[in-house]
């Protein structure tokens, strides 16, 4: 097949240089440098395409890059070959298709020449069949399971190990299992570190899905280890990546509250964290191998948890709730006394200056006063009545008799006259 070829003009040479001769032939630069032709493509399988192109008259070399696709879209090294080979998975086409661009170049001893750009785009087959959620999974037993829920069709499972001299190699599965949202199969012919890629199409082939899966792990089992006012986490080392570097992202909540993430590798263990007894810590966490290693990466654990809450003293909490409201009532009594017994706390005190005016005015008159002077309370006195007695009582009486013995004479006489 041989789409129409789109031409980018990006003219790139300098003034002045007019020729360039190579090993056989002369090339004018005058005109620049040609660009390829008859640029093509066709699918070697499913996930494999080769392009080719024509080469110029002369010596030439060329490179090309890849717009899009999930690349950084860096122009390759000089190649002397006519036309290249890439895997190309539905899962990292953006725009229902790919693009490459293509280009000559010419080294002379003045510099390098390159010729305008050429475009190809790719068009993948068939439309894309409907998955979601791949998971491929180390087993120690099995090897690898891989995993994925379906769409409104049913799949058929295709593999095979990623490379250009695997082309069409893939193999169907031989031990599917499925249960009630995935369905999956065992993969017991991949080893540990191979890399693979993945092909789903429907039974009737009109429509496929290409992906390159990374192998993932079960997240190991932490372990939590107190000492004195700090945590110590540490993870037991996998079977099958001891010799690898992991990376640890680890979240953990301190009394029902989220703290913080931690990021740190396994040359860091054991993870010191900041203790309180007073708190329950929930961990939870993820791996994957550093970049110097075969990419295996981990789900979110299960969330781990250590240690227990305490109730709370409330005790602060009472007394910042209960003292301002005690405050407030003295405050709000005080000022109610004040105001009903102010003329008690605060009496009205006379003016001197009323006083000593008053004192000019009247002489030596009594001075009047705006209060009220005291005036004492009379006793209840109680009356008394005196009634002379009869002489003929006197003289009969014996009372009467000792005290005129007694008397002197002199009063005696003057008693009776």
């Amino acid at each position: 097949m041989r789409p129409a070829v789109e031409f980018v003009t990006v003219l790139i040479l300098t003034a002045g240089l007019s020729a360039c001769r190579g090993d056989a032939v002369f090339v004018s630069l005058a005109e620049g440098v040609p660009p390829p032709t008859d640029v093509s493509y066709d699918w070697l399988d499913p996930i494999t395409v080769r392009v080719s192109w024509q080469k110029p008259i002369g010596n030439f070399n060329y490179k090309y890059k890849l717009i899009g696709g999930g690349t950084d879209e860096r122009w390759t090294d000089q190649t002397s070959l006519r036309n290249f080979t890439a895997e190309l998975l539905t899962e990292n086409m953006t725009t229902g298709n790919w693009k490459y661009l293509i280009r000559t170049v010419k080294t002379c001893d003045k510099g390098t020449y390159e010729s305008p750009e050429v475009s190809i785009i790719i068009e993948f087959p068939v439309p894309r069949a409907e998955v979601h959620d791949i998971k491929c999974l180390i087993t120690r037993k099995i090897g690898r399971n891989c995993s994925w829920i379906p769409g409104n069709q049913p799949l058929e499972f295709f593999y095979r190990t990623s490379g250009i001299s695997n082309v069409n190699h893939f193999r169907a599965c031989k031990l599917l299992h499925s249960g009630p949202t995935r369905n999956g199969c065992y993969l017991e012919d991949v080893g540990v570190a191979d890399d693979i890629c993945l092909l789903f199409k429907t039974q009737t082939g009109n429509s496929t899905s290409t992906f390159n899966i990374k192998p993932m792990i079960d997240p190991p089992e932490l372990s939590v280890r107190e000492g004195g006012d700090e945590l110590e986490l540490s993870w037991t080392p996998l079977e099958d990546f001891k010799t690898c570097i992991w990376e640890y992202n680890v979240c953990y909540n301190k009394c029902n509250h989220l703290v913080k993430c931690l990021h740190f590798t396994s040359k860091e263990m054991p993870m010191p964290v900041a203790y309180d007894n007073r708190c329950r810590y929930d961990f939870w966490y993820s791996v994957k191998t550093t970049i110097y290693y075969t990419p295996v990466f981990s789900d979110r654990s299960k969330v781990v948890s250590y240690g227990t809450n305490e109730p709370a003293d409330e005790t602060l909490t009472v007394v910042a709730i209960v003292l301002p409201i005690i405050l407030s009532v003295c405050i709000f009594l005080s000022c109610y006394c004040f105001r009903r017994y102010s003329f008690v706390i605060c009496p009205v005190i006379p003016d001197p200056s009323a006083i000593f005016k008053e004192m000019m005015m009247s002489g030596n008159k009594e001075l009047k006063t705006t209060g009220t002077l005291y005036a004492p309370v009379p006793e209840a006195i109680e009356s008394c009545r005196v009634d002379p007695v009869p002489k003929y009582m006197l003289k009969s009486s014996p009372a009467h008799a000792r005290s005129e013995a007694f008397r002197p004479a002199g009063l005696a006489l003057s008693a009776e006259s």
